[in-house]
């Protein structure tokens, strides 16, 4: 199959969306009550990327004056970060009304549950550098590379994978890169079989559930009573608005350390969730544009991760390093739900949003929402994420720096 450059942004676009169409056919398979729902997305998009990521390539190659270069990466970069920036923007505004309320009930609480789940995958991962090196040919350092790559993608964290590559050896960046891929794709349904799971497993009243999460910030979601003026009938401006200054603070960087695209935008829409005016102009999107945003976000970003994965995933993979990336997935999850539950006492939604950010994983909490039909977990999440963030990025650093 070949396609001319003028074919290749149709073919893309075709691409996409047949991978959209298929993945949200097949998350309606539900199993004893489990299903992976938008999470099939991103099934598709690897399955699609083993078999077509080649004549995707072609297709968004462009030659001439002795110059070939090939587009569909940076076709899929863009495709994945837009995502990205709809989903967590929309989380941010969602949550952004009792958002406050719930960090001030619980602020201990998250910052110790994000510190447990980043330690335990930590120590995962260093448990796993001092047996494997028993059985494997890579040097210290080449393994513990490999290793970090693997931690950085069973958290699904592109922030602790970049500030991988920026430590270790630049010989060594393409094994951190290795172990990323390999273990990004139980990062993500791990997580999301995890909160679908954990209900069913304690036979958790949902109605009750919710209404704990749904209470613990009401009192303090204030409602202003005068006329707004609207800059457009869906609120696309204050939306547009929150990302633009969330990529711009996303992208200063502290040494190697930086709150990245996610963690900015994610900060930006919470305050102007918070506030949601500024005097009488409304700087918060309809709540309909919100939960359209999120969803296309999250499906964008899926097949945009999915499909430039699923090659390098099959080229890559042993199953020995899959192994270990799903260790590093299930133990921090483990330890963070007991610690939560009996040392904490979270309530069960507080907890899985609190373990959904504190694992990083934006494709658990889209699930999470969809399970606990409330939107009020997008809180937790947020209140987590940011110490999950830093303590990771750290971690990474850490390990590569006594494991190398």
């Amino acid at each position: 199959m070949s396609f001319s450059a003028s074919t290749g942004i149709p073919f893309l676009m075709l691409c996409i969306f047949a991978v959209a169409a298929v993945g949200y056919i097949l998350g309606r398979i539900t199993i004893k009550g489990v299903s992976l729902g938008t999470g099939d997305v991103f099934i598709v998009a690897l399955v699609f990327g083993v078999f077509f990521y080649q004549p995707l390539l072609d297709a968004l190659t462009v030659s001439g004056e002795g110059v070939t270069v090939s587009f569909a990466e940076k076709a899929l970069t863009v495709i994945e970060n837009v995502g990205l920036i709809l989903f967590v923007t929309s989380v941010g505004f969602i949550a952004g009304p009792k958002f406050f309320g719930n960090l001030k009930k619980n602020f201990k609480s998250y910052i110790l549950l994000g510190l447990i789940i980043i330690v335990s995958g930590a120590l995962a991962c260093v448990g796993c550098i001092l047996v494997g090196r028993l059985f494997t040919d890579l040097d210290n350092a080449e393994f513990t590379a490999m290793l970090v790559g693997i931690l950085s993608g069973s958290l699904t964290s592109t922030p602790a994978f970049s500030a991988a590559k920026d430590t270790v050896a630049a010989e060594h960046t393409a094994l951190v890169s290795v172990g990323h891929g390999i273990a990004y794709l139980f990062g993500v349904i791990g997580v999301v079989l995890f909160v679908q799971l954990i209900p069913k497993m304690t036979k958790a009243n949902m109605d009750e559930e919710r209404a704990k999460i749904t209470a613990v910030a009401a009192a303090d979601e204030k409602k202003y009573d005068g006329k707004l003026i609207h800059m457009d009938e869906f609120g696309f401006m204050p939306f547009a608005l929150a990302a633009v200054l969330g990529v711009v603070i996303g992208g200063i960087k502290f040494g190697n350390f930086s709150l990245t695209t996610t963690g900015g935008c994610l900060l930006v829409a919470l305050i102007f969730g918070h506030f949601s005016r500024v005097g009488k102009i409304s700087i918060m999107p309809e709540v309909s544009t919100l939960k359209v945003f999120r969803e296309l976000g999250l499906m964008l970003f899926l097949i945009g991760a999915g499909i430039s994965g699923g090659a390098e995933f099959i080229a890559e993979f042993q199953a020995v390093y899959f192994l270990y990336g799903v260790i590093m997935t299930i133990v921090p999850m483990i330890i963070g739900f007991f610690f939560a539950k009996y040392v904490l006492k979270l309530p069960l939604l507080n907890n899985l949003g609190s373990i959904t950010g504190g694992m990083t994983s934006t494709p658990a909490l889209g699930t999470l929402i969809g399970v606990s039909k409330t939107e009020d977990v997008a809180s937790a999440y947020a209140a987590t994420y940011p110490f999950s963030l830093i303590a990771v990025v750290i971690a990474s650093q850490l390990i590569i720096l006594f494991c190398s």
